[in-house]
């Protein structure tokens, strides 16, 4: 993280005269979520960390600007910003710089910056401070399943002095919500023999290896060449990698690459690699499968610690923050986390939808895991479904899950629906409008999502039966196994791109509803199932001729994406 004093104060002593604050609420809950019961106000002495969301110069030129380089129409497709186009357009105005350096000199506060930006800022208050300074009511709340105490707040308000630029105060009505890992360590099991199908085809048993998908979506064995190209992984909460089960994953499925391929490792949040932690499988997945995949691209794992700062984003601000401090950001970003949207208020959700946007407006394609729960079930209405976070967000590429070979069909847990929070994004509109014409009132979901949303996935491919080498070699399932296999797809892709001087994908959705789409095989069979409660039916959608709300618009094929990008 950065880690900065913010804006050196510019003011004499006149500060102290400034009228009473007039407060206005800026946000309010009703009730806390269910699951979370007061114990009380929390102790007056505790000190908090707050973080403060400053309105931004130019938010709206930021999305303009991603969508002029992002789609194939414009005259200006591929010419990225650099990082300082970026930060000119988000850097708060100079009078929300002066409002602040006021409000924080008044206040005798301290804060540290935390973007490269200058748009997010962080303080530290005791309780009682907090509770002054915005007209709050922190209190000690415990969550009764996970039995742990959080501090928060139903409402705050900003004072007049903050209102304009101030966009949010958080942690502060958004609560802890379980973050969904987009693969199923319950599903894995012992390694062990399989029915064999066709003994010529690398596909020959119900598991999946890297000869099998190298087969099935004509992903070359050719290694990368360009030293510029590179592929970002997200990892957090333990799920460490070990380069010794890689150096084994490598033996195994490519003996035609050095064992010693490694990664790099990056680490925030505290994030240490540590060669004796414990194995889990979601780590492993990730970097065996695209180190695997991804011959000789530059992989690097972004590893997150447990000092997470942004509260309930898990990890994901500080991930972001960092990445957008870098000269050079991956490329391709992998990411195989979420959690449902409604868990989370829409202006927390959307200020890192937005910090994604300024991402991709640099050139990198960003992918997330469309989540293994299906249309998901809602917190409070269990007949409505629950779209998954950052999924839902427009500004990046959300991948969904299929099962089987000959042929593959949607698996039945893939996450995909829509989103309540954003609109339908314009370059979705004739694909996903198609969709509702036909499908929107079957199977009894009429009434049940939001037609007029962001829909997911955009894409989709293999999520079952992943092996993964643990020590023993275990079958793991989900879609944390699609996003990766397709951030390798696409890093070999951007490989050509740079070889021959042009520009890599960036963010990818306006070409792939466009065209992009010509080059992925189109998923009909199969469908998403979920069960929410014991009086209704389980609920899904099923894969259909063209895009649809499991699969896409399908899986990628590599030499039609190459010959529709003409390389």
């Amino acid at each position: 993280m950065l880690a900065k004093t913010f804006l050196p104060f510019v003011f004499l002593g006149l500060v102290c005269a400034m009228a009473p604050a007039n407060f206005r609420v800026h946000e309010k809950l009703n009730a806390a979520p269910q699951g979370f019961t007061s114990v009380g106000p929390a102790s007056p002495e505790q000190t908090i960390t707050l973080r403060l969301a400053l309105a931004q110069d130019n938010a709206p030129g930021l999305v303009d600007a991603l969508y002029s380089v992002s789609d194939p129409a414009s005259s200006k497709y591929g010419q990225h910003l650099t990082k300082q186009e970026v930060e000119d357009l988000v850097s708060p105005k100079s009078d929300t710089k002066d409002a602040i350096n006021a409000w924080l000199q008044e206040n005798g506060l301290t804060a540290t910056t935390l973007s490269p930006a200058g748009d997010w800022i962080s303080i530290q208050v005791p309780v009682s401070k907090a509770n002054e300074l915005f007209d709050a009511n922190f209190t000690t709340f415990t969550q009764g399943d996970a039995g742990k105490n959080v501090v928060r707040t139903l409402s705050y308000s900003l004072p007049e002095v903050l209102q304009g630029h101030v966009d949010l105060v958080h942690p502060t009505v958004s609560f802890p919500s379980y973050i969904e890992l987009s693969s199923a360590p319950k599903q894995k099991r012992s390694f062990h023999s399989v029915m064999q199908r066709n003994p010529l085809s690398a596909c020959s048993t119900t598991n999946t290896t890297i000869p099998c998908l190298q087969e099935l979506y004509g992903i070359p064995r050719t290694p990368a060449t360009q030293k510029n190209n590179s592929l970002g992984v997200t990892g957090f909460f333990g799920n460490n990698a070990h380069t010794d089960f890689l150096k084994v994953f490598l033996e195994t499925y490519r003996p035609d690459m050095d064992p010693n391929t490694n990664y790099t490792f990056v680490g925030f949040d505290g994030g240490v690699n540590d060669p004796t932690a414990p194995s889990v499988s979601e780590g492993e997945l990730d970097i065996q499968y695209t180190v695997g995949l991804a011959t000789n691209v530059n992989v690097t794992y972004y590893f997150g610690g447990f000092d997470i700062h942004d509260g309930d984003l898990f990890g994901f601000f500080d991930e972001i923050n960092f990445l957008l401090s870098l000269d050079n950001p991956p490329l391709v970003l992998t990411t195989s986390y979420g959690s449902s949207e409604s868990s989370l208020t829409f202006d927390l959700v959307d200020k890192a939808c937005q910090a994604y946007a300024q991402l991709g407006a640099r050139g990198t394609t960003i992918l997330f895991a469309a989540g293994d729960s299906g249309v998901g079930c809602g917190r409070t209405n269990q007949t409505l479904f629950s779209p998954m976070f950052p999924s839902d967000c427009p500004f990046v590429t959300s991948v969904g899950g299929t099962q089987s070979f000959s042929p593959e069909e949607a698996w039945i847990h893939s996450g995909g629906g829509f989103s309540n929070y954003y609109a339908r994004p314009s370059y979705q509109d004739a694909a996903v409008s198609a969709w509702l014409a036909t499908h929107g009132k079957e199977n009894g979901n009429e009434g049940r999502f939001n037609t007029s949303g962001r829909a997911f996935p955009d894409i989709a491919a293999k999520a079952d039966n992943f092996l993964v080498y643990e020590g023993i070699f275990f079958p793991v399932t989900g879609t944390s196994a699609s996003s990766p296999t397709v951030g390798s797809i696409l890093a070999l892709i951007n490989d050509r791109l740079l070889a021959k001087g042009r520009s890599p994908l960036g963010f990818l959705n306006p070409w792939l509803y466009a065209k992009g789409h010509k080059a992925f095989t189109d998923i009909t069979i199969g469908n998403s199932s979920i069960q929410c409660s014991s009086t209704d039916a389980p609920r899904g959608f099923k894969a259909t001729k063209g895009w649809d709300p499991v699969t896409g618009f399908g899986t990628p094929n590599f030499h039609k994406l190459l010959s529709l990008l003409h390389l």
